[in-house]
C-alpha cells in the first residue's frame, strides 16, 4: 500500500514517484541539521539581550515547545506519509481550501526567506573569508544569487545527493557547534569565566522577568524550527512510519542538549551586554575562550552552517508545492516530476525564482522573528488538526500522540505567536504584508481552478 511506504515506481496519472533513497542515518542528519542551521550561531547574542546570563533557560523553553508540536507532527507524517506536511493535514482536517493554502504559504515563505536569508549570510562570509570587498550592493547580491543557483542544481539533480551534501554540511556545522562546548569546557575547567551568571536575569525597561523570558522563549524559537520540514520528505523516505518517531524525537533531543550547552559556554566566557553586541557572538566566545584559535576557519564553519540551512530550506519548499499540487490544492504544473531525475522540477524552478527576488529586493534582517510568528500560528493549527483527524482511520497502524500533548502544543504555540509573549510589533507589520500577498495569490489560484473546471464542464458539450 502506497501510503504505508511503499516504493512505487509511479504515482497515480503516470507521474513517476519520488525516490525512496533516505534511510534512518541520513534522516537523522537531515533533522540535525535543519534544526542548527543558522539560528544559534546568530541569535545567542539576541537572547542574552531580553534575559541577561539565563540565555540557556528561552532555549530549554523553546525546546520543550518544539517537542510537544513534534509529537503531532509524527502522529500525522505516520499517519499520511506522503510529501507536504503541515499545508496536506490542513487539507485533510478542515478540508478549507483558503485555508488550506495560507498554511502552505506561510511555510514555504518560512523556508524562502530562511533560504534567502541564508544565502545573504553566505556571501557576507564569503566576502570576509576570502577578503573580497563587495560592499553591500551588486557584488554581495550577484554572489549570493549564484549560490542560491548552486543549491538548486544540487536539488534538481537528485535527493539524494543533495542529502549527502546535507550530511557534509551538518557535520561541518555541528562541529562548529562542538567546538564552542568544548572551548566553554576547557576554559570553566581551567578556572576562567563565571557561572553565576547563569542564574542572573535581566529585563528591558518597563517588563518584568517573566514576559522578557516568554519573549526571548518566541525568539529563540526560531532557532528549533526545521524538525517540520524533514515531513516533507517522506515520500523519499524508506519505511517512514517506523523510523520517523525515533529518529526525529532523536533529533530534537540532541539539538536541545547542544542549544543548552552552547548558551552555557556563551554566557560563561562572554558577559550578556557583550554577547549581544554584534552579529556573530559565537566568534566571541571562541575569541575569548580560545585566544589562539584560528577565527578565519570558524569564518568558514558559518559560511558552511547557512549554506546547509538554504539547501534543506529550498528541498522542503519544492517538496512542499509538489505534495499540494498533487492534492490539487496548487496548480497541477507544480507537481510534475522530471522523468530522469525523479525530481519535482518544476517546483524547484519556481522556488528558486521566488527566491532570486527575495535575495534582490528584500531586506531579510528582520525576518527571523517573522518567520518564528508564521510557523508558531502553522504549529498551532498542525497541533489541533491531530485532534480533529482523530476520526479519519487508516488501515495501517501508526504512531499515536497521547491527547495532553497537541493540547498543550496548541495553546503554547499560540501563547508564544500572541502578543502577550511580548513579541515584537515588527513581527506583525512583516507578517501581515506576506498574507496580504498570500491572500492576493490565493484569489488567482482559485480563479485560474474555477475557470479550468468551467473549460471542462463545457468543453464535451461544444464537442457534442
Amino acid at each position: 500500500m502506497a501510503e504505508a511506504g511503499t516504493d512505487d515506481a509511479v504515482r497515480t496519472g503516470g507521474q513517476p514517484a519520488l525516490n525512496r533513497v533516505i534511510g534512518p542515518g541520513l534522516l537523522l542528519l537531515f533533522v540535525v541539521g535543519d534544526i542548527l542551521g543558522t539560528g544559534v550561531y546568530a541569535l545567542t547574542g539576541k537572547v542574552a539581550a531580553e534575559v541577561g546570563g539565563a540565555v540557556w533557560l528561552p532555549f530549554l523553553l523553546a525546546f520543550i515547545v518544539a517537542l510537544l508540536t513534534a509529537f503531532s507532527y509524527l502522529e500525522l507524517v505516520t499517519k499520511y506519509p506522503r510529501a507536504a506536511g503541515a499545508a496536506l493535514y490542513t487539507h485533510k482536517a478542515f478540508g478549507i481550501h483558503f485555508l488550506t493554502f495560507m498554511v502552505t504559504f506561510a511555510v514555504m515563505c518560512s523556508g524562502l526567506t530562511s533560504a534567502s536569508s541564508a544565502s545573504k549570510a553566505f556571501a557576507g562570509n564569503f566576502a570576509e573569508a576570502f577578503d573580497l570587498s563587495l560592499g553591500e550592493g551588486a557584488g554581495l547580491t550577484a554572489v549570493a544569487v549564484g549560490f542560491m543557483t548552486l543549491i538548486a542544481l544540487v536539488n534538481f539533480r537528485g535527493v539524494g545527493e543533495s542529502v549527502k551534501v546535507n550530511v557534509l554540511l551538518t557535520c561541518v556545522e555541528l562541529g562548529g557547534l562542538l567546538i564552542v562546548i568544548g572551548i566553554g569546557a576547557w576554559a570553566l575547567g581551567g578556572g576562567e569565566g563565571d557561572l553565576s551568571r547563569l542564574v542572573e536575569f535581566r529585563s528591558p525597561p518597563g517588563e518584568n522577568a517573566v514576559l522578557s523570558v516568554t519573549a526571548a522563549t518566541a525568539l529563540a524559537f526560531f532557532a528549533m524550527v526545521g524538525f517540520e520540514d524533514s515531513v516533507n520528505m517522506a515520500e523519499e523516505t524508506r519505511d517512514p512510519v517506523r523510523i520517523f518517531p525515533k529518529v526525529m524525537l532523536t533529533g530534537l533531543c540532541v539539538t536541545g542538549l547542544i542549544y543548552v550547552l552552547v548558551a552555557v559556554s556563551a554566557i560563561a566566557l562572554v558577559s550578556p551586554d557583550d554577547l549581544s553586541e554584534g552579529e556573530a557572538p559565537l566568534l566571541k566566545v571562541v575569541a575569548a575562550g580560545a585566544p589562539a584559535f584560528p577565527l578565519t576557519v570558524f569564518a568558514f564553519i558559518t559560511m558552511f552552517a547557512v549554506a546547509n540551512s538554504a539547501l534543506i530550506n529550498m528541498l522542503m519548499a519544492s517538496r512542499l508545492l509538489y505534495g499540494m499540487a498533487n492534492e490539487r490544492v496548487l496548480p497541477r504544473v507544480l507537481g510534475l516530476v522530471h522523468r530522469t531525475r525523479r525530481t519535482p522540477w518544476v517546483g524547484i524552478v519556481f522556488t528558486t525564482l521566488v527566491a532570486f527576488g527575495l535575495i534582490w529586493f528584500a531586506d531579510l534582517a528582520a525576518l527571523g522573528g517573522t518567520t518564528s510568528l508564521l510557523l508558531l500560528c502553522v504549529f498551532t493549527v498542525v497541533n489541533v488538526a491531530v485532534l480533529v483527524l482523530r476520526r479519519d482511520r487508516v488501515e495501517h497502524a501508526h504512531f499515536h500522540a497521547p491527547t495532553v500533548i497537541p493540547v498543550l502544543g496548541a495553546a503554547l504555540c499560540a501563547y508564544l505567536a500572541s502578543p502577550l509573549s511580548g513579541r515584537a510589533a515588527g513581527d506583525y507589520r512583516v507578517a501581515g504584508v506576506l498574507l496580504v500577498v498570500g491572500v492576493a495569490l490565493w484569489a488567482a489560484t482559485y480563479a485560474h481552478r474555477r475557470m479550468t473546471s468551467d473549460r471542462a464542464a463545457t468543453g464535451p458539450s461544444r464537442e457534442d
